[in-house]
């Protein structure tokens, strides 16, 4: 595909620096529907990136946009601060009565504002509320928001250095397999907890991301996570799970805790809750938890009508009889198998593949090591395997803490025939960029 990037125009003379996806992609987009993008000069892309994991049921899903439309037609109410409204309520009984109730959660429903950092920083100062502590507890390459309380208990050096000010009250630890499996799980951590000289004072919670899509997607194995949350019972700090990219059924089932076995005490969910691409969060809590004074925590956008409408719409959807779960898992196992051929094909790229249901990375690992000069080439080579990829009309981004790993978010509803097209594309990038 040949691309002629867009000419100079007003998105470089007007818009900020600080856009970044556009400069990977030079297209200007014009439509979209399912997993495939358009732009203005007619070229086609298959989207491996799905809004960041907001869109996992696709570019203009027809089903939800007949709700929002109907919604919108007969004029619904569209803004609405946190008052009762139709909408709210068939959302909150949509959701209680597919998500919570057949998993058995008690979780009560906060909105909290309308974007994923909103969520966490609701989560973050509830935690200290409810413990009467400050420390906070995350994980190296953790990813939770730009917002400063969520910058503190982010793991990305070049993120947290926009901050402009000393990110205090959290501590970082090592996520699952940090060491490789040299180092038993949580010793660190344990110890510090033990020894009253540490200087760690005892946490109010502790964050975490069962899946860091941003930080490289490690996964964390399920009884590490079973060990971290009876740590957390045992040391009496408050579980957070950070579902905001990885829950609404990116891993398979629609929280990305369920295959541990664990019910967190706080959940923070964004993204793809809003079905259709929309700002929306929500900050989920144990009922004794919920000690907030009317208006203590709010927010002009916290009442986005339109979402309600749409999250409703894929709930009843995608989340009543199963099958979603099954599908993901199913288009899961396509993916590793295009990975595992990729790491066959190329071995002296020193690849490497992981993931759950429909998240997955791919890094390379080349003879350079760990090294300096290594870890520059492995960068590289991702950001070269992405450009190309491109050129060849599929869209995917880089993760890491150097942007060394490959990443793959395709939607949920993408079809096996769409699934492999870019799975072979993406073949043809790496062939062609080794």
């Amino acid at each position: 595909m040949t691309i002629t990037p867009p000419a100079l125009s007003v998105f470089e003379t007007l818009e900020s620096e600080v856009r970044s996806y556009c400069r990977s992609w030079p297209a200007v987009f014009d439509r979209a529907h399912g997993s495939r993008m358009y732009d203005e000069d007619g070229h086609t892309y298959l989207d491996f990136f799905a809004g960041a994991g907001a869109l996992n049921y696709g570019h203009n899903n027809p089903v939800l946009k007949r709700a929002l439309l109907d919604h919108l037609e007969r004029d619904g109410v569209t803004h609405g601060l946190d008052m009762a409204t139709t909408a709210k309520r068939v959302f909150l009984e949509t959701f209680q009565d597919v998500v919570l109730r057949p998993r058995d959660l008690p979780y009560k429903v906060m909105f909290p504002g309308p974007t994923g950092t909103n969520a966490v920083e609701a989560a973050l100062k509830l935690a200290r509320k409810a413990k009467g502590r400050e420390p906070v507890v995350s994980f190296t390459n953790a990813f939770h928001g730009m917002s400063l309380g969520s910058l503190a208990v982010t793991g990305n050096a070049f993120k947290r250095a926009g901050a402009g000010i000393p990110l205090v009250h959290g501590t970082p630890m090592p996520f699952d397999n940090y060491f490789e499996g040299r180092v038993p799980d949580f010793l660190w951590f344990e110890r510090l907890l033990e020894d009253q000289g540490s200087g760690l004072d005892t946490p109010a919670a502790v964050i975490v991301e069962t899946v860091q899509g941003e930080g490289g997607v490690n996964v964390a194995r399920p009884e590490w996570l079973r060990a971290l949350a009876a740590l957390c019972e045992r040391r009496d700090m408050l579980l957070i799970v950070d579902d905001i990219q990885m829950g609404c059924g990116r891993t398979g089932a629609f929280f990305s805790f369920e295959e541990a076995g664990i019910t967190p005490d706080i959940v923070t969910l964004s993204k793809s809750i809003g079905g259709y691409g929309m700002p929306m969060s929500l900050t989920l809590f144990k009922p004794e938890l919920d000690l907030w004074e009317p208006g203590e925590h709010n927010g002009t956008f916290r009442g986005n009508n339109p979402s309600f409408v749409t999250a409703a719409a894929a709930l009843n959807a995608y989340w009543t009889d199963g099958q979603m779960e099954k599908q993901t898992l199913a288009r899961g196992e396509q993916v590793a198998q295009a990975l595992r051929a990729i790491g066959a094909e190329h071995p002296e790229l020193g690849a490497r593949y992981r993931g759950r249901g429909l998240v997955w990375g791919l890094e390379f690992r080349g003879s350079g090591g760990r090294s300096p000069e290594g870890r520059s080439a492995d960068r590289a080579r991702a950001s070269a395997v992405a450009a190309r990829a491109f050129e060849l009309g599929l869209l995917i981004e880089t993760s890491g803490p150097e942007s060394e790993v490959v990443k793959l978010l395709p939607a949920l509803t993408i079809t096996p025939e769409d699934l492999d097209e870019g799975l072979r594309i993406l073949a043809r990038a790496v062939r062609e960029t080794a």
